[in-house]
């Protein structure tokens, strides 16, 4: 394998950024959606005792992004990505081990932070490497489907083995957290090192246009639009009592689907360009979460996940290209500040969300709060229409 895969292999180092992905996204973000209906049930929490969890996660990641946007980390991206992976792990463990909100607000905060240092750090390692290859691209930022899909399973099959709505999400942590560690080894193992004898240097401040403004306007209300089905979707469909099978189902087409988004997605950012096809997965998103709350529960909560998974990572890879290209001389910088808005969007969404939930009973009026907010996302991008990938 060695002979066919070298060391310094792009697609190596594809494949390590995508089970890093995978653990800090996956599992580290997003694995509060299948295990929240029974932790809402079990501990119990309510909705909007749930949104504060899940705006304490998004809280602690914007802050992990602010950090990683300074030049102290210059140099030290690795360690940084793998103590952040690390720290996913401790934390997911730690979720089983309390009934307390304000400790899972706590947890969660720092679960956050601990997921953004291992994301963008990774992510400022692997890029290089895919520049002109984009398959290698594809691969990294689809390691969070492929955790996504591999955590619907994981849920559902604890949900099935325990068999105790009071303590089985317990178990959803503790599994969580031995395969984070078990990613943890192979990425360490696969992750390249600093080249030896290279000193790091800090890159300079960013240059605010207002393209770059309003890029990053978009992907703030992104973060707002997306996160209202990518955090209650397996609640929607527990209070509309679809039934496990769809629960898990629907989270898994949501893995599935991102984890192909990328390669799908392709021909069109090479024929439309990177702005339109960015602009084209905004609106198909507001579909999918109207779909979730509109349409029949099962037909719903699966197109729902589905165009939630199609798009949602592919937004997320274009807009951060796009960033780079708008920022050349300072692109992790870019990586990082993009991050934070997306961040914000994140922190206000659930709050948002669980308090219209609380008030209205259901979650119509969010999801359609969210969509709205997309579509707004949507005409932000006017000024990067058309761009490509930096070369």
């Amino acid at each position: 394998m060695s002979r066919i895969l070298p060391t310094s292999s792009p697609l190596r180092i594809g494949f390590a950024g995508a089970v890093a992905m995978a653990a800090a996204m996956g599992f580290g973000r997003f694995f509060f959606t299948p295990v929240l209906p029974g932790m809402m049930s079990g501990v119990p929490l309510s909705a909007s005792e749930a949104g504060l969890i899940a705006a304490g996660n998004f809280a602690g990641y914007l802050a992990g992004a602010l950090l990683a946007s300074q030049s102290w980390a210059a140099g030290r991206e690795r360690g940084l990505a793998l103590g952040g992976l690390l720290a996913t792990a401790l934390l997911l463990l730690a979720m089983a081990l309390t009934e307390s909100l304000p400790l899972f607000i706590l947890i969660r905060s720092l679960a956050g932070l601990a997921s953004a240092f291992a994301m963008i750090f990774t992510t400022s390692i692997v890029l290089p490497h895919a520049l002109g290859r984009d398959g290698v691209q594809a691969i990294h930022f689809g390691g969070v489907g492929a955790g996504i899909a591999l955590s619907s399973v994981v849920a559902f099959l604890v949900h099935r083995a325990a068999g105790d709505a009071a303590h089985g999400w317990r178990m959803d942590w503790i599994v969580a957290a031995a395969i984070v560690l078990v990613g943890l080894m192979y990425v360490a193992h696969q992750l390249p090192r600093p080249p030896a004898g290279r000193k790091a240097e800090a890159e300079p401040p960013m240059r605010w246009t207002r393209p770059l403004v309003l890029l990053t306007l978009s992907y703030g209300l992104f973060g707002f639009g997306y996160v209202v089905t990518a955090t209650f979707l397996v609640a929607i469909v527990r209070m509309a009592a679809a039934g496990p099978a769809v629960e898990a189902g629907a989270w898994l087409v949501t893995g599935l689907a991102a984890c192909v988004s990328l390669f799908l997605w392709r021909p069109f950012s090479a024929r439309i360009g990177l702005g339109w096809s960015t602009l084209l997965c905004l609106l198909l998103e507001a579909c999918g979460v109207l779909a979730s709350v509109l349409m029949p529960p099962v037909i719903g909560a699966l197109l729902g996940g589905l165009l939630l998974g199609l798009t949602f990572m592919t937004v997320t890879a274009y807009g951060l290209q796009l960033a780079r290209a708008l920022t050349p001389a300072s692109q992790r910088r870019a990586l990082a500040m993009m991050t934070a808005a997306f961040g914000t969007g994140q922190i206000v969404g659930p709050l948002v969300a669980g308090w219209a939930t609380q008030a209205s009973g259901n979650f119509t009026l969010a999801s359609v709060m969210a969509a709205v907010v997309l579509v707004v996302a949507a005409i932000c991008l006017r000024p990067v229409l058309g761009r490509t990938a930096p070369t």
